[in-house]
């Protein structure tokens, strides 16, 4: 019985003295005040009851005081708690020192926390790096288009990299100055004789305002020429014209049969009253007889005048004589 007990004792000194390392990391103090940075026992342990992991925070503190860079604790817990990656703002702090880049550490935590890598931001800032833009199509003034492509070389621009652009707008911005640039030239050919006359018209927009990058250069990778679009444009607008001239003289011919169709209804209608009319006549004319307003020579002459009316029609149309009077051969 008494084994057990000494066994159950030395098992509970050793998960105690686990326990007490965990949260008192004495080799991790020990490496601190070789390092010459100050930092106690207790403040380890409270870095441990607020979930602050003290290598890291003594590691980095480590780092950035051989570095020369007067760093505390209590700055870089605050920036670790607040989501910041310590480390990687200790490496652009050190690369910013050694570049001769100002960059405080509060700049630095600022743009860490914003969401971009503080350490590229700086390694951008003393090697530019070269950003190929997409292929960008323009038309000159003659008509002609031509498909561009660039290169542009940024270089981070500490001050800006909080609520600064990214390169998105630094390809959309060199994007319109290209197409800008080529639109308002005459001819195509001056272009492709002179392509750094886009670089120039471009660089000069200051088109890295208000972005994280400062443009150092634009360079015309390459131009190709693409369609004629001055005469596919003037093909689709006489093509246009055609289609509107066909659709107004459809509209006049549409129209005409209309009125065709009007006139031949009107000529139904008038010859429907001249045969309702012919064929009221003898009945007015028995009506005058029997009312004494027509005599029996009046009747006469009318007969004789219907008469000399037909004959002078026989004679201005011989065409329509009657077949059994033709002359003989």
């Amino acid at each position: 019985m008494a084994d057990y007990s000494l066994l159950f004792l030395i098992a509970g000194g050793i998960v105690l003295l686990i326990i007490f390392f965990y949260f008192v990391p004495v080799s991790l103090w020990i490496t601190a005040q070789f390092s010459n940075v100050k930092v106690g026992l207790l403040e380890l342990v409270f870095m441990r009851i607020r979930k602050v992991p003290p290598s890291l925070i003594v590691n980095s503190l480590i780092t950035s005081t051989k570095a020369g860079i007067e760093l505390t604790t209590s700055d870089l817990e605050t920036h670790y708690l607040a989501g910041g990656n310590v480390p990687k703002v200790i490496r652009a702090l050190i690369s910013a020192d050694k570049a001769n880049i100002p960059l405080s550490f509060k700049q630095a935590t600022a743009i860490d926390l914003a969401g971009r890598d503080v350490f590229e931001a700086v390694t951008t800032s003393v090697n530019p790096k070269v950003i190929n833009t997409p292929s960008v199509a323009a038309v000159a003034q003659d008509g002609i288009q031509l498909v561009a492509r660039a290169r542009v070389t940024v270089r981070a621009n500490i001050m800006r990299l909080v609520g600064g652009s990214g390169e998105e707008t630094i390809l959309a911005r060199v994007g319109e100055g290209i197409v800008t640039s080529i639109g308002s030239s005459e001819s195509h050919k001056a272009v492709l004789q002179n392509p750094d006359m886009i670089s120039k018209l471009v660089l000069q927009k200051g088109l890295d305002a208000g972005t994280a990058f400062e443009i150092l250069s634009i360079d015309i990778a390459d131009i190709d020429v693409g369609e004629n679009i001055g005469a596919k444009l003037q093909i689709d607008q006489a093509n246009a014209d055609l289609k509107v001239a066909e659709a107004k003289a459809e509209e006049r011919r549409a129209m005409a049969i209309a009125v065709e169709q009007e006139m031949k209804a009107k000529a139904q209608e008038a010859r429907a009253y001249v045969i309702q009319a012919e064929v009221e006549i003898p009945q007015a004319i028995a009506a005058a007889f029997r009312s004494g307003n027509l005599g029996i020579m009046d009747y006469y002459k009318m007969q004789n005048i219907q008469s000399d009316t037909d004959m002078r029609n026989s004679i201005a149309t011989p065409d329509q004589q009657d077949p059994g009077n033709k002359p003989r051969d």
